[in-house]
């Protein structure tokens, strides 16, 4: 079973090195926090993410697995902050004790923005980037094989958590176990799926650990690559182009006065 949303679309963006995605990906997040607007993150969600997730011909699956992911945290979001926050002066509508004020959604909006540029650009760089790849080419540009195996891991826990979740119920299906109907049975089914998904992380880890000390990871000699992931010097230019930019939002506001 995958623990993987790696799809092979053969487009310009999966061609590319798996570190310059990934330094992509850090200066696009670097660039909405250090610059708390709502439509610079609009126009990065707009202009950048929304752009590559149709060149990758990901966009599809991007937006389904967004929607899911995305949809319940942004509405307890919308709905605590437009309601109860408590800087809002320009009141919309009172619900009881609770206001609808426009400081508080203009808030609600900007924070929202931010996550869904955060979730949307790291499932575009796991639906265009195998994790082997990632690991290979982080180890070829020096990093260390421990470090770029917690990376690669990372970016891998939902569709793990998806993958495990779906054996789970699966098997419980399998038991007898009714894990379809109303809200109340989906709620009852809840507790059985959380525990055997806890308990098998934690055996996950203890495999995991185990095939690294196969594997030699704390050997202190230099590996020789299985894999060389192909770089360019236009792509080496192109992740010190965008770090500078990252290091110009992080400089900007304290200059700009934002």
């Amino acid at each position: 079973m995958a623990t993987t949303f790696y799809q092979d679309r053969g487009s310009p963006l999966h061609r590319l090195n798996p570190v310059t995605k990934l330094v992509g990906v850090l200066m696009l997040i670097v660039i909405v926090f250090a610059l708390p607007i709502w439509w610079v993150s609009a126009a990065v969600l707009v202009g950048v993410v929304v752009p590559a997730a149709a060149v990758s011909r990901c966009g599809r699956t991007l937006g389904g697995i967004s929607v899911k992911l995305l949809l319940p945290l942004l509405t307890a979001l919308v709905l605590v902050q437009g309601l109860f926050f408590p800087e809002g002066t320009t009141v919309l509508a009172e619900l009881g004790p609770a206001r609808v004020t426009a400081e508080g959604l203009m808030f609600a909006l900007g924070i929202a923005l931010r996550i869904v540029v955060l979730v949307t650009a790291f499932l575009l760089l796991l639906l265009t980037t195998h994790p082997g790849d990632l690991m290979s080419a982080l180890s070829q540009h020096g990093m260390p094989p421990k470090i770029s195996y917690v990376i690669s891991s990372t970016l891998q826990i939902v569709p793990a958590f998806r993958d495990r979740a779906d054996a789970i119920l699966l098997a419980q299906r399998a038991r007898g176990l009714r894990t379809d109907g109303n809200v109340l049975r989906r709620a009852k089914v809840l507790l059985p799926l959380v525990t055997p998904l806890i308990l098998g992380l934690f055996t996950d880890v203890e495999e995991r650990s185990t095939a690294m000390e196969a594997r030699a990871f704390g050997a202190t000699r230099k590996r020789t690559a299985l894999t060389v992931v192909a770089d360019t010097p236009g792509q080496r230019a192109a992740r010190w182009a965008m770090a500078a930019v990252g290091a110009v939002a992080v400089v900007f506001p304290f200059v700009g006065g934002l």
